[in-house]
This record gives C-alpha cells, sequence and structure tokens, in this order.
C-alpha cells in the first residue's frame, strides 16, 4: 500500500491516493464480507468486474483525509491542516 497526495488540480487542493495491490484489494474485500458477518472457510477467488485483481486505487477527494500511522494526509495538500 502506497499513500501519497493525488494528482488533482481543484481549488480546494489535490486530494490523496492510495495505492493497492491485487492482494491487498481482496484483503480489504474479505474484511468487509466479515464485518457484514459473511465468513468465507477455505481457499477463493476474487473477482472485480469478472476480472482478477491486479492493482486498485482509492481516491480521496480534497475536503477529505487519510490518517496512517499517526501521519495525516489532508486531501488539501501538504500543510494544509497546520
Amino acid at each position: 500500500m502506497k499513500i501519497k497526495y493525488g494528482n488533482g488540480r481543484t481549488i480546494c487542493g489535490p486530494g490523496v491516493k492510495i495505492d493497492l495491490s491485487g492482494y491487498e484489494v481482496a484483503a480489504a474485500i474479505n474484511a468487509f464480507l466479515c464485518a457484514h458477518y459473511v465468513y468465507v472457510d477455505g481457499p477463493r477467488t476474487i473477482r472485480v468486474n469478472g476480472e482478477l485483481i491486479e492493482k486498485g486505487s482509492v481516491c480521496i477527494d480534497p475536503s477529505g483525509s487519510v490518517m496512517d500511522n499517526g501521519t495525516k494526509y489532508s486531501g488539501r495538500g501538504p500543510g494544509a491542516d497546520e
């Protein structure tokens, strides 16, 4: 997982981008299922839109933020909340 400021060019800021490997996307989907009391026992294949997952990303709007191990990434850009 890689967290960095996005490439957005809005008046409010660049946003934040989280890049995930296929394994991390599959783990997130599995965690979502568990949070909804759906438990899978044994091997499984997780596909998105019929395709195996190679990678994924989450883009956070400039009005949002991300907290990672005590480091805050403001969607408005570096130093925006200081």
